[in-house]
């Protein structure tokens, strides 16, 4: 559970220097189904294994093992991933999702080229970004 926590917090603070233009959130549950929540006065909190994200709209709950993807939306109507916020060129740090530093790299290509598979946080200079290999 604390691995959940630690991973949602870091995840979240590296979408939130990037998200100052997606007006809204868009949560996917293992079964398909689209959440749509606008991101004004937006307040996330993890207890035990529920996720309540409250906006200025209400109240919803995600159950943690249900919840498949969160990614922040342009429109609101389809899911936009975040702009590449790393450069192809420069040194990245890579970490796990639980925060653990895997190691440092020469470049982007050089670090996904030695992970395996699985999600992971590339930090380079002041920028984040999750990516998952496949």
């Amino acid at each position: 559970m604390k691995k959940i926590i630690l991973s949602l917090a870091v995840l979240l603070s590296a979408c939130m220097a990037q998200a100052a233009d997606y007006p809204y959130l868009v949560f996917t549950n293992t079964g398909g189904t689209t959440t749509v929540l606008s991101v004004e006065n937006l307040t996330l909190s993890v207890s035990g294994s529920t996720l309540q994200v409250t906006n200025a709209d209400g109240t919803n709950s995600f159950t943690l093992t249900d919840l498949a993807n969160m990614q922040f939306s342009k429109d609101g109507s389809t899911v936009s991933a975040l702009e590449n916020v790393l450069q192809a060129d420069g040194a990245v740090e890579v970490f796990s999702m639980s925060g653990t530093r895997i190691g440092t790299y020469s470049s982007l290509a050089e670090g996904i080229k030695s992970l395996n598979t699985g999600a992971y946080i590339i930090k380079q200079n002041t920028n984040a970004q999750t990516i998952v290999v496949r």
